[in-house]
């Protein structure tokens, strides 16, 4: 399981200039909407100290990441669900994503153009938000007519289908997300129905505040990042604060002269490390690692994973054929420098099937098929 985060917000809020942060690709920032026509796909590897540490003792030949794909979605503007701006094609490209990045612009600027002529975060948020709520009840008003009809026949789950897509249709309906329906945990046929729209305001969602630099210092209390804290405090949604500008500047520099600069600006580490992170956190996802002489290995799984469900994600024998995971955790391996001292320390693990993966688990499985 990777993960893939959709990045939307109004034009010039500096989309395109965190796309080119996160991922060193040249997606085009210009100071005009629709610049972006076709949407960014980068992949990006996620940092993680433990990864490196592990890379470092073992300098192995081969070196996988986690990996975090972003999709850049050209700026939407009022009526994108209608087609504005070409707003339909971009909706629909984030349908596959597994999470949201909401990009708000939280900063004064007179050279860069805002497209309602003002800077109004709370306002902006709520503009695109009702293009994905009108978007998604479009979609599920199809769907609902789809129902109704397959309803006059023998299939019972359409006729059930009906009520719950009604439910769903007041919701949207009343400008509320998708995320607020409520539905029952017990169904299963619900669950089902929902999850097959992929309704846009129905994935996990984050705001990331834009400021510039002279902001970072002062976030805790500046009104335009605030506005945007109280706006996520409805949903309890995540708030992120950094300046595109300055992480496309970072990401330009050599790694060793990284260090000085994120001090220079009061940084401890790229704010887009907690980019990353947040889509982590928002999707309970962890990681465990293979490690070797041959391959260093990050994988992501959902938290709370068993082991043979772990194994499976290197390769369907391995959970098929699961006998026993043998754990160490990283910490252990790289302090006591090799799987031998681990071992001899009384701190490898054997464990069976009920065993749940933690986070930086380093694993090797024994299997049998």
């Amino acid at each position: 399981m990777g993960l893939s985060v959709g990045i939307v917000g109004l034009p010039n809020v500096g989309k395109s200039t965190l796309f080119n942060a996160l991922s060193r690709n040249q997606a085009e920032a210009a100071n005009y909407p629709f610049c972006t026509i076709d949407p960014n796909v980068g992949v990006v590897p996620v940092p993680d100290p433990r990864f490196d540490a592990l890379l470092e003792q073992y300098s192995p030949a081969k070196v996988v990441p986690a990996v975090v794909e972003f999709v850049d979605i050209a700026g939407l503007v009022r009526g994108a669900s209608r087609g504005e701006g070409k707003g339909n094609a971009f909706l629909s490209n984030i349908r596959e994503v597994d999470a949201i990045a909401h990009v708000v612009r939280c900063f004064e600027d007179d050279n860069v153009t805002h497209v309602d002529n003002r800077v109004d975060p709370a306002a902006d948020i709520e503009t695109i938000e009702t293009e994905l709520v009108l978007k998604d009840l479009e979609t599920v008003q199809k769907r609902l007519d789809k129902a109704r009809k397959a309803s006059k026949g023998p299939n019972p789950i359409e006729k059930k289908a009906v009520g719950i897509l009604e439910r769903l249709e007041a919701v949207l309906d009343e400008g509320k997300l998708a995320a607020s329906f409520d539905r029952s945990a017990s169904d299963e046929d619900e669950k089902r129905i929902v999850r097959e729209l992929f309704l846009l305001t129905d994935k996990p969602l984050f705001y990331v505040c834009n400021v510039k630099d002279d902001q970072l210092e002062s976030a805790d209390s500046d009104p335009l990042v605030n506005a945007v804290r109280a706006r996520a405090a409805e949903s309890g949604a995540p708030v992120v604060v950094i300046s595109a500008q300055i992480e496309a500047e970072i990401m330009q520099l050599a790694d060793d002269e990284r260090a000085e600069f994120l001090e220079s600006v009061g940084l401890s580490e790229p704010g887009l490390n907690n980019v990353i992170q947040t889509g982590y956190e928002m999707l309970d996802l962890i990681t465990f690692f293979t490690a070797g002489d041959p391959e260093v290995h990050a994988w992501t799984i959902k938290k709370g994973t068993k082991a043979p469900q772990a194994a499976g994600k290197i390769h369907s024998d391995f959970e098929r054929g699961f006998i026993r995971a043998e754990v160490t955790w990283w910490e252990d391996l790289v302090t006591l420098g090799s799987e031998a001292a681990v071992r001899s320390a009384g701190k490898l693990g054997i464990e069976g099937k009920e065993y749940v993966v933690r986070d930086g688990d380093v694993m090797h499985f024994r299997f049998n098929v």
